[in-house]
């Protein structure tokens, strides 16, 4: 059946795996981990890199023609590059990716570069070292800014900023985070915060794109991007007219893009997911390590693929979903 795509019964085709290599993390973002962190698994219970390899195999062989390597914070994987390296080398594979806080990329980037990493995301909510600090509780905003500024220098074809935007916090940063791009002739991402475990999400917190993109319209003039509908993807983009940065919102929570999803997600400890928010979990490594069958292993992953909600619960069922989880967890 290897011939046949990844469809839903939804007939949307899965072309996009994203792998995440660790749960660890040198960040502390408030609106990611719980404020007492969250329990580490025994690295016994983490996919080797023989493993993950494997795993990705199959998935080309299904399909899939783009990995995004995640965490976690992805570089804080030992050897992470030499990963990298291996999955880059698979026939059928046309984009790799990868998604980082930045704050090793000043050592690692001509590594991943080297590596076959094509396409880069590095995470940042602000641009003042003093609110860096605050959201993450970590002073390495030098070290991001180097971070980035080396990932441009090596040549990644793309570079992405990925900004998750919160009422409060950077609402009044925007208008800086373009005129940022402008200057580095960047990518810049906005995010809708989202309800995740614990995180204090809040409707006060909650900025829409619309919002977002009223601000940045009263200083710029915002030219929409043709979507390449062979490639969907979740950001509605723009060009700032008169430069080439380019910006994007990521509209998870006001105008959701599920009619269009094409990813998967397999998590450090094997387990694959339909849904950024789906509570069913596939165990690919359990199977794996039982020594069974890529026929079995196949099944498995279709009917994860199969089971994929039509679109993912509105923000009052997620957040109730998330206060449920933390009351199940004694939260």
């Amino acid at each position: 059946m290897k011939n046949l795509p990844l469809v839903d019964n939804y007939k949307r085709v899965h072309t996009y795996l994203r792998i995440s290599v660790t749960e660890r993390c040198n960040l502390r973002c408030r609106y990611c981990m719980p404020p007492n962190g969250i329990e580490l698994m025994p690295r016994a219970e983490i996919l080797t890199f023989v493993e993950i390899e494997t795993l990705a195999k199959l998935f080309v062989e299904l399909g899939v023609r783009k990995i995004r390597v995640t965490g976690g914070e992805p570089l804080v994987r030992k050897n992470v590059d030499e990963l990298c390296a291996r999955l880059s080398a698979i026939e059928k594979l046309e984009t790799l990716a990868l998604t980082t806080n930045g704050i090793k990329l000043g050592e690692k980037a001509q590594p991943l570069r080297d590596a076959g990493v094509s396409h880069l995301n590095i995470s940042l909510d602000t641009l003042k070292a003093e609110k860096f600090q605050h959201i993450t509780f970590r002073d390495n905003f030098k070290e991001t800014v180097r971070g980035i500024e080396k990932a441009l220098q090596v040549g990644f074809p793309s570079v992405k900023i990925n900004t998750v935007v919160m009422k409060g916090f950077n609402d009044d940063e925007l208008l800086d985070f373009v005129d940022f791009a402008k200057a580095l002739s960047l990518k810049i991402r906005f995010i809708e915060y989202m309800p995740f475990l614990e995180n204090g999400w809040s409707e006060v917190k909650f900025m829409s794109y619309r919002e977002m993109k009223d601000i940045i319209e009263s200083k710029h003039t915002l030219v929409p991007l043709l979507t390449n509908e062979m490639v969907p993807g979740p950001a509605k983009d723009f060009q700032v007219k008169g430069c080439e940065a380019t910006i994007g919102f990521i509209t998870t929570m006001s105008e959701h893009f599920c009619g269009d999803c094409n990813r998967l997600r397999l998590t450090a400890d094997g387990k694959l997911r339909n849904c950024l928010f789906g509570r069913d979990d596939f165990d690919l490594k359990r199977l794996l390590r039982s020594g069974a069958s890529t026929d079995i292993i196949e099944d498995t992953i279709r009917s994860a693929v199969i089971l994929k909600w039509e679109k993912h619960p509105d923000t009052e069922e997620l957040v109730e979903m998330q206060s449920n989880a933390m009351v199940a967890i004694g939260g």
